[in-house]
């Protein structure tokens, strides 16, 4: 018996978006694959946040597809999608008056329904995702009350109470400090490792490195894409960027890094 081939997480072929006469996506096809790390990088105006809000299905294309499992993301129901998508926006919107505990548990909605009553899973995954943020000390704070940096933990714990199969972030890393970074990037890890398929636009070179795969977008297109030690995606890189870095190796007791430097 053969068995049937499993549809990817997520997979987008020849989108196109053109707003206000300008063509922001261009042909872009993307795939992401279940426990993988991808980084979506490139200038301002590359169309890098575009793309992820088509991923989303918050933006229709122009042209092209987007697929959750095999199934086109445009005939499945809302609350379907976002079962299968979890979305946080590089500006996260939610009440001030909230506590961050209910704003977390916002997350569960697409498998409660929206007169739904929380049940010990629900309760369970919105400790998980305030424990793996470290925002469970300031889980009965209003989200009015937080620093920046709080706030975007808050909003990152209830993308994760979803727990869907595939999470898209977009600069989730603003406001934070090196520490609170580098609990991002553990969030992200943890997920790769039960198998969700994450896709993170990033302006920081230097993490979008840590990724099992970088995408570089120019002009609407995707320029480039390969794994951090590729020299073609390096090259890629300080093209996009007009030579204004570089990436250079670092040898560590953990392991090799790879960092972007400003060129001289």
């Amino acid at each position: 018996m053969t068995l049937a081939p499993v549809a990817a997480p997520l997979e987008a072929t020849g989108l196109c978006v053109t707003l206000d006469g300008r063509r922001v996506l261009d042909d872009v096809s993307i795939s992401l694959a279940a426990g993988q790390w991808t980084a979506i990088v490139g200038p301002n105006g590359a169309g890098k946040s575009t793309l992820l809000s088509v991923l989303a299905g918050l933006r229709r294309p122009d042209s092209g597809a987007v697929l959750a499992g095999g199934a086109r993301i445009d005939t499945l129901a809302p609350r379907e999608r976002a079962r299968r998508i979890a979305w946080l926006a590089q500006q996260g919107e939610a009440d001030g008056d909230l506590a961050v505990r209910d704003i977390v548990a916002l997350g569960r909605l697409p498998h409660q329904g929206l007169f739904g009553t929380p049940d010990a899973e629900d309760r369970r995954a919105v400790d998980l995702a305030l424990e793996a943020t470290g925002a469970t000390a300031f889980a009965a704070r209003r989200l009015g009350e937080l620093s920046g940096g709080e706030r975007q933990r808050a909003l990152l714990a209830r993308v994760l109470a979803v727990q869907a199969p595939v999470v898209l972030l977009d600069e989730p890393t603003t406001h934070l400090d090196a520490p609170h970074q580098r609990a991002v990037l553990c969030c992200i890890t943890g997920l790769v490792r039960q198998q969700v398929a994450v896709a993170v636009v990033l302006h920081d070179l230097t993490l979008a490195l840590a990724a099992d795969r970088v995408v570089v977008m120019a002009h609407g297109r995707v320029h480039a894409a390969g794994h951090p030690d590729d020299p073609a995606l390096h090259a890629a890189l300080a093209d996009v960027f007009e030579q204004a870095i570089s990436i250079e190796r670092i040898d560590g007791r953990d392991g090799t890094r790879w960092v972007a430097v400003p060129s001289p």
